[in-house]
C-alpha cells in the first residue's frame, strides 16, 4: 500500500479537473489529480473538438453564450498551442427557417458574442463548399482546438508547480472524519496496488461520472445526467472555418475542420451508462444528411470514424428528464458540507469544454473560501508551458518529414507520423498502451484506421519493452496492446459500414487476419491484460437486463 500527503485531490482527468489542478498548484497548495484512465480519455477526449465563440447559445443560453464569448478570448492566449484560429460562420440553409436568423445578431450584441454579417457572395467565397443556396451567413470567433493538448498542457503547468497527476488510478473510497474529507482511496488500475491520498479537501470533476464519484462520499441524489452525442470524422477538411446552422441548436448543425479532418456532430439523447455508448446506424445516417445540406457532397467524402461522448449535464426540473438537448450548458456547482454534511468536498458539473478555466476557478474558489485560506486566481494570464503538444497541420509534418525522410521512417502515412515521435512518447510513456500513444500522437486516426501503422507501432513498443520484459511476457503484453488498438479502431467503424466503406473495412481486417492471425493469438493473461489498463478488459462490460 502506498500513502500520499496532499492538500487537495482532485478527482477527474478531464479539461475541467487538469483546470482545477493548474489553479490551485498557481495559488500555493499542493494537490493531486486521480484518473481512472488516460488524461482526456472520457468527455473532454470525445467531442468536436469546437473551440465555442458563444454563437450557439446566443439565444437559447444568453448567460452561457457571454461566458464561452469571454474564454474564447482567454484559451486563445493561454493555449496557442492547442487553438488552430479557423474563424466560424453561421450560415441560414436555402430550407431553414429564417426567423431565427433576425434575432442572431441583436441576441449576439447583448450577450457579448462577437459577430457580423457577412454578404452571401463573400461566404461563398471563403468557403466555396458551402450550399450555394444558403439565404445569410454571419461571422463569429469559433475555433477549433485539440482537447488532448490544452489537458496535457494544464497538466504540465501544474506539475512545474509541484502537483502530481496519477493516471490508471480507480476511486474507490472517499473518507471522511468528523464530518470533514479526510482520505481518497484509490486502486492502480495496472499493478492492483492500493493508494492512500491523506488530504484536507477533495473536487469531484467526474463529469458525466460525477453522480457515481459523490456517492462514495456518502453524497445521494447527485442528478448529472449523460448526454449522449455521436461525432464522425470525416476524411479531409471539406471546410476551413466552423460551419454551423443559423438554427435552434439540433442534431448534426457543426461541421468543425480538425487537424486533417473535418468533424461533424451532434446528437444529444439520455444515457443510463456514460461508459458504454452505443452509435446507432439510423444516427449516422442523419449526420450525413445534416452535412449535406451544408456541403452539398458531404456524403461523398469518406467517414473514418464515428465517436460518442457523455455531455455531463445537471438535471433540469424545466425540461423533461429525456430531454437532454434543452438542459442548460451552464456549470453547476455543489457544496456538500450544506447539502449533505461532508465539509471540503465539491462537486462541478455541466458547462462546456470552453469554459473548463472558468469552471476550476469557481470551484476551488469556493473550496478556498470555505477553508478561509482564499488566493487569488491567475489561471487568466499565465500561459501554459511553450512546449505544450501543439495542434497541427499535416503540412507542419510534411516539412518535418521532407526534412528527415531517409532517416526516420514514416510509420503513420495517414497522419504523418514518424517513428521517432513513437520512440520519443514511448521514452515518456513507458507503461503506455497504443491507445494512449494514439492521443498524443493521432497514430491511426486516418483512413486506414490503424491496419498499417498498428502493426508497426506494435513492433516499436515491443523492442522498446525488449529490456524490460521476458521474451514470453513481452510477446503477451505486445500483442494484448494491439489487439486493444485495432478493437478500438474497429468499434469507431461498424456503424459506417455500408457500400465501398464495408468493402474497405473488411480488406482491412482481412489484412490483419492474414498477416498477424490476430483473432486466434493466445488469450492475455491477467498481466497483460491489467498492463493495458482498460476499463472493460479488466473490470469487464456490465450484463444488460
Amino acid at each position: 500500500m502506498k500513502t500520499i500527503n496532499t492538500d487537495v485531490v482532485v478527482i477527474g482527468g478531464g479539461a475541467t479537473g487538469a483546470g482545477a489542478l493548474r489553479d490551485l498548484a498557481m495559488r500555493g497548495f499542493s494537490a493531486v489529480l486521480v484518473e481512472r484512465a488516460d488524461l482526456a480519455q472520457g468527455t473532454s477526449g470525445r467531442f468536436h473538438g469546437l473551440l465555442h465563440s458563444g454563437g450557439r447559445y446566443v439565444i437559447s443560453d444568453p448567460h452561457s453564450a457571454t461566458e464561452c464569448a469571454e474564454e474564447n478570448e482567454i484559451l486563445r492566449r493561454i493555449h496557442p498551442e492547442s487553438v488552430e484560429e479557423t474563424g466560424g460562420l453561421f450560415v441560414v440553409g436555402p430550407n431553414d427557417d429564417p426567423e431565427f436568423s433576425t434575432r442572431f445578431l441583436p441576441a449576439a450584441r447583448e450577450t457579448q458574442v462577437p459577430a457580423e454579417e457577412l454578404d452571401v457572395a463573400e461566404a461563398l467565397r471563403i468557403e466555396p463548399r458551402l450550399n450555394p443556396g444558403i439565404q445569410r451567413a454571419f461571422r463569429v470567433r469559433d475555433g477549433s482546438i485539440d482537447g488532448w493538448g490544452m489537458v496535457w498542457g494544464a497538466v504540465e503547468s501544474a506539475k512545474a508547480y509541484g502537483a502530481q497527476c496519477l493516471t490508471y488510478h480507480r476511486v474507490t473510497k472517499i473518507e471522511n472524519q468528523d464530518g470533514q474529507v479526510s482520505q481518497v482511496v484509490c486502486t492502480d488500475e495496472k499493478t492492483g496496488e492500493e493508494v492512500r491520498i491523506n488530504c484536507r479537501a477533495a473536487i469531484n470533476c467526474g463529469g458525466p461520472w460525477a453522480g457515481q464519484i459523490a456517492k462514495m462520499a456518502g453524497c445521494h441524489g447527485v442528478d448529472v445526467v449523460p448526454g449522449r452525442g455521436i461525432m464522425i470524422a470525416m476524411n479531409h477538411r471539406l471546410v476551413n472555418h466552423v460551419v454551423n446552422r443559423c438554427i435552434h441548436p439540433a442534431d448534426g448543425d457543426i461541421i468543425v475542420p480538425a487537424h486533417t479532418v473535418s468533424i461533424i456532430g451532434t446528437t444529444d439523447q439520455k444515457e443510463d451508462d456514460p461508459d458504454f455508448l452505443v452509435i446507432r446506424n439510423s444516427e449516422v445516417q442523419q449526420m450525413l444528411d445534416s452535412g449535406e445540406d451544408l456541403v452539398p457532397g458531404f456524403r461523398k467524402a469518406r467517414a473514418v470514424h464515428a465517436w460518442a461522448g457523455a455531455r455531463p449535464l445537471v438535471k433540469d426540473s424545466r425540461v423533461d428528464a429525456s430531454d437532454t438537448r434543452h438542459m442548460s450548458r451552464g456549470m453547476s456547482i455543489i457544496d456538500h458540507s450544506t447539502r449533505d454534511g461532508v465539509k471540503g468536498f465539491f462537486t462541478i458539473a455541466g458547462g462546456k469544454l470552453t469554459t473548463y478555466r472558468l469552471m476550476a476557478k469557481n470551484i476551488v474558489d469556493a473550496l478556498l473560501e470555505q477553508m478561509d485560506e482564499f488566493v487569488e486566481c491567475t489561471t487568466e494570464t499565465e500561459a501554459v508551458p511553450s512546449n505544450a503538444t501543439r495542434t497541427h497541420r499535416v503540412t507542419d509534418r510534411l516539412e518535418e518529414a521532407e526534412a528527415d525522410r531517409f532517416e526516420d521512417p514514416i510509420i503513420c502515412e495517414c497522419e504523418l507520423l514518424p517513428r521517432s515521435t513513437i520512440e520519443k512518447e514511448l521514452a515518456k510513456q513507458p507503461e503506455a498502451n497504443l491507445d494512449d500513444i494514439r492521443r498524443r500522437t493521432r497514430l491511426g486516426m486516418g483512413p486506414c484506421q490503424g491496419t498499417f501503422c498498428g502493426m508497426r507501432a506494435a513492433g516499436i513498443m515491443h523492442e522498446a519493452l525488449a529490456g524490460r520484459l521476458e521474451r514470453e511476457e513481452n510477446a503477451d503484453r505486445t500483442s494484448s496492446m494491439l489487439r486493444l488498438f485495432v478493437k478500438n479502431r474497429y468499434s469507431g467503424l461498424e456503424s459506417l459500414m455500408y457500400g465501398e466503406q464495408l468493402r474497405e473495412a473488411t480488406l482491412n481486417k482481412w489484412i490483419l487476419a492474414g498477416n498477424l492471425d490476430i483473432d486466434h493469438l493466445p488469450a492475455p493473461t491477467e498481466k497483460a491484460v491489467r498492463a493495458t489498463g482498460d476499463l472493460e478488459l479488466i473490470h469487464g462490460r456490465p450484463s444488460v437486463a
